[in-house]
């Protein structure tokens, strides 16, 4: 009931204020427009001031920080901010879902809000939510910033860990071309490196390569023109734009840290070249009844079937692997305002963008298959089987030529058919029409907007082995004729005939093309997203109430907001069926939106003013009720106080609740399979309950699952990689989500220049959206027995988790536990003249920007203890947390048109989550320096230049990162990993 009226009244309100609009516009059409007051709206607040200072830490980047760092992405930029922690972008391969986000805090990239000119994005792709920065033109950013903490009451759901808010420039008048290019340089000379990659091309030169000494790679070219007019009336402006990028990618196959997959050796104390068993010689595992002589493991030498080493018969899937995908983006807009009258000021932004990206990884295979698909099975009278393989895998085991050999699983790599593609295209539309102007003659103004974005997403995957087909193929017999012919097409049912079946070899020779062609499944999906808000909100001072301590009125703004984001995403039938060895499952179709109706208030209050031990003291309340078509309703809140006591120094707190609805994919999504990660133990192996010697004693394995037979005999995944079973819940509760921040700005008289702010953080995030992690269930069963996390985990055939699909754990949406953080952020900027140095010494300006990190911490489920990941990373804790960051930038500003940039990027040191291999214990502490210069050749034109990671630093290195975030043995999303970013640009106005 509560929510019907509350639609009644949004409505109504709406419609009467279109009303109100129109009789003031027809009563004002002979006003001369007054000009604009200037107004400071800074992120946090829809109250707009002329000398409004945040209550909430905001750091800010401006527009010539992204030029003097030269970067060609967004995400780029506001990752080298030590709030944000890594999401997704270009430098992840296995896993990219093709767009950029940004992950404040480390508690996801969905808790993140991210805005142009305070109006919200949307959804960024079908199969990613979090907001895609591919969308903003970064030649039109004017500044970016950076909100910490909740911010739900003032901006809706999503605003968790803090606001991220482009603003673009809306003002700019004449022409402007921007032309850049940039590539990576890296020297090949790590001894130790380069002793690995020999010796395991000894063994195995196919599989092993050095690189060039000196590589240049990872080219970019980024074109921009912007071209803007104002009105002759000087009333409005109207600006066009169009950029465009092109990058090159770069391969792991071209560094020596990442020229192969690591493992460790020597008791793991030293790193070896590791691999899949999935391998361009097949491998087989034995998950069946039978008893071979060399165990579960063996291979074909071609010939006949012998012994696996597990040095020269594993596959290294690194070379092949981007580290840079490359892409191809254009995004084209026009923005425009024009006041009309006092009361009408109109605008529009209008963005249209495309982007295509290639992820690309290893080629695919026959992950654990046969003539049973993901059961396995060799038929004994195959006619590719040499005599000695068909006594070794059947007559020795008592099988005849009509009988199949169960439970012995194919590994072998498609490597004829080249690497897996995934070639993703973005296209996206996004329009803002609104007035905004005085509200009739009551001395307060408003901001009314509609909006309507679209976002298309059209996948085609390319190379990969389809689990069905190869099935028939491997099934192949001799007809009557002596021919080597499928199966199918040769018993004594028509009805499955498949004419196009080619016998596919892999036992005694090369697969033949036709095989290959055959058994290639071409993978497609298509989707889209879609979001419409209409948004209005009244503002000004509250009817010249105040304080009596105070000269300056209250402060409010009102308004209500409509929001619906819907979201589908249709799979091909192949997708659907999970026909596709490396998907790790099928791909399920999504389809659902949300609609939500929000009331919302803001209330300033200047206590006190200009009195002794006051230079003002202020509070700030904001309030938001959401309903959602779920049914859910929830309320947000804020509370803030800012206290100056003298002119030096301003002292904020805040407490805010924020709340987090379930998107579409956690509501609708249905259940499949999917791959996580496991970190390495003691003995090199992943499961616990793997190889000869488990880490994991037998009772203990046994509550997982594992039989007394299997202990012992369950084979490991090379790859750290195992199957999990997620999916979505329409029952989710919505996250809520506590932030206090308290914090102090000093900018003390007798330092000129100088301003320095602490602030203190804490966000707990209660009723977690997510799973429990299936790393943690494990480890849980394992410790306890508890059958709430034993009920979990499903051993497959052979009782491993990876080796086809009927291994898994179960990892589908549920409200768990929390996740919680706290620290300090620190900021100080000063400058100064060296007039003290000669006259035309020019200025030095610092600007420090670093966050210490005391906790990280997750609570999985209710009553299970909290682990922190703070100074962690892998397993649980995913990507490196370290303690410290920061960012500190010196800039040189000269008498004779040129300035230069240094800037110091450090990350504190990280030990491996849980242990485990000596050599991957600790990342060490990386310190990263940039260089950069401008040269003003005139007013109107500017040359650029820079080095980034000058020293060509190599990134930390470890075997236990996983895929996804970790690739190519470190973590590039958190760590330059690919050498000296170097680029050169131009700007040129007209």
């Amino acid at each position: 009931m509560r929510r019907n009226t509350f639609k009644a009244c949004l409505m109504a309100s709406t419609l009467i204020g279109g009303i109100g609009l129109s009789t003031a516009s027809a009563m004002a059409q002979e006003e001369e427009a007054a000009q604009p007051e200037d107004r400071v709206v800074v992120t946090g607040t829809r109250i707009p001031s002329a000398n409004l200072v945040s209550t909430s830490p905001v750091t800010q980047i401006d527009a010539e920080e992204f030029q003097d760092r030269g970067v060609i992405r967004v995400e780029d930029m506001v990752n080298t901010l030590p709030q944000a922690f890594a999401g997704q972008g270009s430098n992840i391969s296995n896993g990219a879902t093709g767009t950029a986000t940004v992950n404040l805090r480390g508690i996801g990239a969905a808790r993140t809000l991210v805005l142009v000119n305070g109006r919200r994005l949307p959804y960024g792709s079908p199969r990613s939510v979090a907001a895609d920065l591919n969308q903003i033109p970064g030649a039109l950013i004017e500044r970016v910033e950076v909100l910490t903490g909740g911010a739900s009451a003032v901006y809706g759901s999503d605003a968790v860990a803090g606001v991220v808010n482009f603003y673009l420039d809306d003002n700019f008048e004449g022409v402007r071309f921007d032309a850049q290019y940039s590539f990576y340089q890296h020297t090949n000379d790590n001894s130790t490196m380069a002793t690995l990659i020999a010796n395991n091309a000894a063994n195995n030169p196919s599989q092993f390569r050095q690189p060039d000494d000196r590589v240049i790679d990872g080219a970019a070219t980024e074109l921009s023109g912007i071209m803007g007019v104002n009105t002759p009336d000087g009333r409005g402006n109207a600006t066009l734009y169009v950029t465009y990028r092109n990058v090159a990618p770069v391969y792991q196959a071209n560094r020596d840290y990442s020229a192969c997959a690591f493992g460790t050796t020597n008791g793991g104390t030293e790193f070896s070249c590791s691999g899949s068993s999935t391998n361009a010689v097949a491998n087989f595992l034995n998950v069946g009844p039978n008893n071979y002589p060399h165990g579960a493991w063996f291979r074909t030498n071609g010939s006949q079937f012998i012994a696996r080493d597990f040095t020269s018969d594993t596959f290294n899937f690194n070379p092949y692997n981007f580290y840079q995908r490359p892409d191809t983006r254009y995004v084209l807009g026009a923005n425009a305002h024009y006041e009309v009258n006092r009361h009408f000021d109109v605008y529009s932004e209008l963005t249209a963008m495309d982007t295509r990206s290639l992820a690309q990884i290893a080629p695919s295979g026959v992950f654990g298959g046969g003539v049973a698909g993901s059961s396995g099975g060799i038929n004994c009278n195959n006619p590719f089987l040499t005599a000695q393989q068909v006594n070794f895998l059947c007559t020795s085991q008592g099988l005849g030529p009509n009988d199949i050999a169960e439970g012995v699983l194919i590994l072998r790599r498609n490597v004829e058919g080249g690497p897996r593609q995934s070639d993703v295209r973005h296209t996206m539309y996004r329009g803002v029409f609104g007035t905004r102007g005085d509200f009739f003659n009551t001395g307060l103004s408003y901001d009314m907007y509609g909006s309507f974005a679209n976002v298309h997403m059209a996948e085609n995957y390319r190379n990969e082995i389809s689990v069905r087909k190869s099935s028939l193929a491997l099934n192949a017999v001799t007809d009557g004729g002596g021919n080597i012919v499928c199966a199918v097409n040769a018993d004594a049912d028509p009805s499955n005939d498949d004419p196009a079946c080619v016998p596919y070899n892999i036992f005694s020779g090369t697969p033949s093309q036709a095989s290959i062609n055959y058994i290639t499944n071409p993978l497609l999906q298509d989707g889209q997203t879609t979001q419409q808000i209409l948004s209005g909100s009244v503002f000004g001072d509250f009817f010249g109430i105040q304080s009596p301590a105070a000269d300056t009125p209250l402060a409010f703004a009102v308004g209500a907001e409509y929001r619906r984001d819907s979201l589908e995403l249709l799979p091909d039938a192949n997708y659907q069926a999970g026909d596709g060895f490396g998907q790790g499952g099928p791909t399920t179709p999504v389809s659902g939106s949300q609609d939500v109706y929000e009331l919302f208030t803001e209330l300033r209050v200047p206590i006190v003013e200009g009195r002794p031990g006051f230079e003002f003291l202020n509070a700030e309340f904001a309030y938001r009720f959401s309903s959602y078509s779920s049914g859910v309703e929830t309320d947000t809140y804020k509370a803030a106080l800012e206290w100056s006591p003298v002119p030096d120094l301003r002292a904020r707190a805040s407490l805010q609740r924020a709340v987090r609805a379930a998107n579409v994919i956690e509501l609708f999504s249905t259940q499949s399979i999917g791959l996580f990660d496991l970190s390495s133990g003691p003995n090199g192996n992943y499961d616990p309950c793997s190889g000869p010697v488990p880490t994991a004693t037998l009772a203990q394995c046994a509550n997982t699952g594992v039989t007394a037979a299997q202990y012992g005999n369950i084979a490991d995944n090379p790859a750290g990689q195992f199957n999990q079973l997620t999916g979505g819940n329409p029952n989710l509760a919505p996250e809520t989500a506590d932030t206090i921040t308290l914090g102090v700005i000093f900018s003390p008289e007798f330092i000129p220049g100088l301003t320095v702010s602490v602030d203190y953080f804490d966000i707990q995030v209660d009723d977690l959206v997510g799973t429990i992690p299936p790393s943690q269930a494990l480890a849980e069963c394992l410790a306890t027995g508890d059958a709430a996390f034993c009920s979990l985990i499903n051993r497959g055939n052979g009782g491993t988790l990876w080796a086809n699909q009927t291994g898994y754990i179960i990892a589908t949406n549920i409200n768990t536990g929390s996740l919680s953080t706290d620290g300090f952020d620190i900021n100080a900027m000063y400058s100064m003249d060296l007039d003290f140095i000669g006259p035309n010494a020019g200025s030095l300006a610092f600007d420090l920007v670093g966050t210490y990190l005391n906790s990280l911490e997750t609570v999985s489920f209710p009553g299970a203890a909290p682990f922190d990941c703070v100074g962690f990373y892998g397993g649980q804790c995913g990507t490196p947390n370290p303690d410290w960051r920061h960012k500190l930038r010196a800039t040189w500003t000269s008498a004779y048109n040129f300035d230069a940039a240094l800037t110091w990027r450090h990350f504190a040191s990280v030990n491996q989550f849980g242990g485990g291999a000596a050599i991957n214990r600790t990342l060490d502490a990386q310190n990263y320096f940039d260089v950069s210069g401008n040269w003003y050749m005139s007013d109107d034109m500017r040359l650029r230049f820079g080095v980034n990671n000058v020293l060509d630093s190599e990134p930390p290195l470890s075997s236990a990162v996983g895929a996804g975030f970790g690739n190519g043995n470190t973590f590039p999303q958190v760590y330059d990993a690919v050498g000296r970013y170097i680029f050169a640009g131009i700007t040129v106005d007209f």
